[in-house]
Parts: C-alpha cells; structure tokens; sequence
C-alpha cells in the first residue's frame, strides 16, 4: 500500500502537466495524497473489519461503509465525477464503471489476502461495489493478483505471463511515451502501469518509468506501485518521505495494516 501512496503523491503534480521523462525532482513542489490514497486506506480499514468467514455481501457492505466513510471526511481529494456523485448521493449500488479507480484502490489486498484466490475474490468484491464492468473488474483483479504474485515470490517473466492472459503488454514504455494520453480507464491504464513496473528495476525506477509515459500520472503510479512494493519492497528513506505527506488519521491506518498484515 505505500507502494501506491508513494506513485500517488509523486505522479499527482503531473496529472496534467505531464513529464516525458524519467529525470525530475522525485518529490517536487506541490505534491500530496489523492484520492488514489484515500480510497486505497478506506478499503484498508474495511479490510480489517471483515470476519473471515464474511459473506460477499457482508464485505462488500464494509466497503461501501469505509468508501461513505473517508468520502465525507475528505470530499476534495480529487475524485471522478461518477463516484463523486455516488459519494455525494450515498448510493450503495455500482454504477457500470470500467474507470482506473478500482485498480488504483486495491493495493491493500495484495497483504491482506493469503492465496491468490483469495486475493482476487477480494479485489473483486473491492471494484464491484462501483466498477462492476468487466473491465473495471479486471483491472482490480489483475493489479492485485499481480502484486500478491510480486509478494510471494513469482519471478517477473511469471508475473509478465499472468499480465498477458489478461492485456496486451507486447509494447515498451519508450515506444508508447511520445503518443501515450490522458486516460482513466483500466484498459488503458493498467497495461501501461504494469509495464511501468516489469521495465523497472526499483521501486523508484517503476514510478519515474510510470510519470515518464504522462497520462493519469498519480492513478497510473499507484498501481504500478502497488506491484513494485511487493516485489522490490520500500526503501526507509522513500517509506519515511511518503509517509510525510499523510495526516496522523490516514497514518494511524496505514501503520495499523501494516502492523497486522505487513511482515
């Protein structure tokens, strides 16, 4: 999870003012946590609610509360205009997203989980409360599988060969840098984050490839630094700098996941 807090908060300055290059201040002038971070501690706190033998229904419900939840208390983190709406309305039903936001937000289950089908039952619950589109669905899923794959050893030609049952990823970030768009759907987000992260050789070098390619910056490093934690793990220096940047109700979290589940 600080994986993807840490792309959130590099790669938020340059959403729309984008860096085609892996050569910048890491943690430059203005940068702060998302709604990318928001959500993704939300379904953290949901996460350690949930029984083990919970219903799908039950933890889909403590994911809706938690969502409600970190909704109202920070309503300006910058979320989509569906999900603002769903927030601001109190809905509790999905609305056929396939937008990035369910991948963006799923990190925490990469730890929680204790098998890989585990894993992706969980991101599925976590992106159908919203995303209940095939691709919204999948997007979750495959950020997921893939990270807990990264956690527990799988090499990189393993986790590239999982990736591809899934999405096209038969292209490199500096064939697609000079055309690559601001997009925030899965399908056009999670390949481009996932290659971010197999060209990588650190946590850092992964986000610097993620800012490099524009885009959704701070959505598409959240991903791809969901996975790169797992596999790299968290320099002190970069864990100590991130985690700066939350307030002590966001960090009492975080410290509690990682306490519980982290080892």
């Amino acid at each position: 999870m600080i994986g993807a807090i840490f792309g959130d908060v590099v790669g938020s300055i340059y959403e729309f003012d984008n860096h085609r290059s892996k050569d910048f201040e890491l943690f430059g002038k203005k940068c702060s946590f998302t709604d990318d971070t928001v959500m993704s501690v939300a379904l953290a706190e949901a996460l350690m609610r949930i029984d083990e033998d919970a219903s799908d229904l039950q933890i889909k419900n403590e994911i809706i509360n938690a969502f409600h939840k970190y909704g109202a208390i920070y309503p300006y983190a910058g979320y989509g205009a569906r999900f603002k709406r769903w927030l601001v309305r109190g809905e509790r039903e999905p609305y056929m997203s396939y937008g990035n936001g369910s991948a963006m937000r799923v990190s925490p289950v990469i730890w929680f989980a204790k098998s890989i089908e585990e894993t992706a039952r969980l991101a599925r619950l976590s992106a159908e409360v919203t995303h209940n589109h095939k691709e919204g669905i999948k997007g979750a899923v495959v950020t997921a599988v893939a990270g807990y794959m990264a956690r527990t050893g799988s090499s990189k030609e393993q986790i590239r060969d999982y990736i591809k049952e899934s999405y096209n990823i038969n292209f490199t970030l500096d064939e697609i840098r000079p055309t690559y768009e601001f997009n925030e759907t899965c399908q056009d987000t999670v390949p481009q984050a996932m290659v971010a992260f197999l060209e990588g050789d650190s946590l850092e070098d992964t986000i610097r490839n993620g800012v490099s390619i524009g885009g959704d910056t701070d959505t598409l490093c959240a991903i791809a630094g969901a996975v790169a934690e797992a596999y790299f793990g968290v320099p002190d220096d970069i864990k100590g700098k991130t985690l700066s940047y939350l307030n002590p109700h966001l960090l009492g979290v975080v410290n509690d996941f990682y306490k519980r589940y982290v080892k």
